[in-house]
């Protein structure tokens, strides 16, 4: 399990990200990107997938969050697609449902090197706080396309926008954490009938 970690970063006109991943951490996290509900949920999704991240992000905050969350996401896809290398030996698929007071959240994901995202999520509100719920959606996509991971995300039942939204990145953290996870009967063997999981 040593040496699952990698090291992205990301600059543009926009955004500017520094971010490091340890897939066999202990769930610490430094989160730094200037948007505070967004610092939250990625502390929530690497405490309870037990990943460790350091996220340090500037962003152009004075337009919108929208640059800052879609570029951090899609550094931390490169990274966990990065971390994992060939995929051999891993459960690969992963899902989870949990329960947030009147929410519940349910992700599903497989690690399977070709991108797809399914999102059946209702918001009754279209902030949380300073924070768009719609980004919810634009940071899972973003990091489902960089991880290459076949992601889906449904929400039966919620009335409170930041329950739903922390539901799913736990659920998120979850999925992620039986996903990689080693299955010790299939050891360094690639879990695929074809025989790679790298596009």
């Amino acid at each position: 399990m040593a040496g699952r970690t990698a090291k992205v970063s990301r600059k543009t006109k926009e955004t500017e990200i520094s971010l490091a991943l340890e897939v066999d951490g202990s769930g610490q996290a430094v989160i730094e990107t200037g948007v505070g509900f967004f610092d939250h949920m990625l502390t929530h999704l690497a405490r309870h997938s037990l990943m460790d991240l350091t996220v340090k992000a500037k962003g152009d905050l004075h337009v919108d969050d929208h640059h800052t969350v879609e570029d951090i996401s899609l550094v931390l896809g490169a990274a966990l697609d990065k971390a994992l290398g060939d995929k051999a030996g891993i459960f690969r698929y992963g899902w989870s449902t949990v329960p947030m007071e009147e929410t519940l959240a349910h992700v599903s994901l497989d690690l399977s090197g070709r991108p797809a995202f399914v999102f059946n999520v209702t918001f009754p509100s279209k902030k949380i706080g300073m924070f768009d719920v719609e980004l919810v959606h634009e940071a899972l996509r973003s990091l489902a396309n960089a991880a290459k991971m076949n992601l889906h995300v449904n929400v039966p039942y919620g009335g409170n926008s930041h329950h739903i939204a922390e539901a799913i990145f736990k659920a998120l953290a979850k999925a992620l954490r039986q996903a990689v996870a080693y299955d010790e009967r299939a050891a360094g063997i690639v879990p695929s009938t074809k025989g790679t999981l790298v596009e």
